[in-house]
């Protein structure tokens, strides 16, 4: 299973951008679809995450600001970014887990999109 990512950029302070992530390949069902990031010298770190059904978490430093969605008939995630900061700047990755077939799973990882908030 392959995961595509689109939409990052430079934005100013304040500004939003939304990105996107379409999965494709063998998919039986996916469970959770999630964006995760890192900037440079950090950890990855998780951001936003949903389940098939709609539940959704958030990290604390984004909650408020960023809508994480997804569209179950297109396998595409959507990261709504409002109010971005410089302390958003990074590269986002989604995540993707589910099955190909009834008895084999998956997990994968998109490519990465780079998003940087600066005036």
């Amino acid at each position: 299973v392959q995961l595509q990512a689109f939409g990052g950029g430079l934005v100013q302070p304040g500004g939003s951008l939304r990105l996107s992530c379409a999965a494709s390949g063998s998919i039986f069902s996916i469970n959770a679809m999630g964006w995760y990031r890192q900037a440079p010298g950090k950890q990855r770190e998780l951001v936003a995450v949903i389940t098939s059904g709609g539940s959704t978490n958030y990290a604390d430093s984004v909650k408020g600001r960023f809508t994480i969605s997804r569209d179950n008939a297109k396998n595409t995630v959507y990261l709504q970014m409002n109010s971005l900061k410089p302390e958003d700047t990074a590269a986002y990755y989604c995540n993707a887990e589910g099955r190909e077939s009834r008895s084999l799973r998956f997990t994968s990882w998109g490519q990465g999109t780079k998003v940087t908030v600066s005036s």
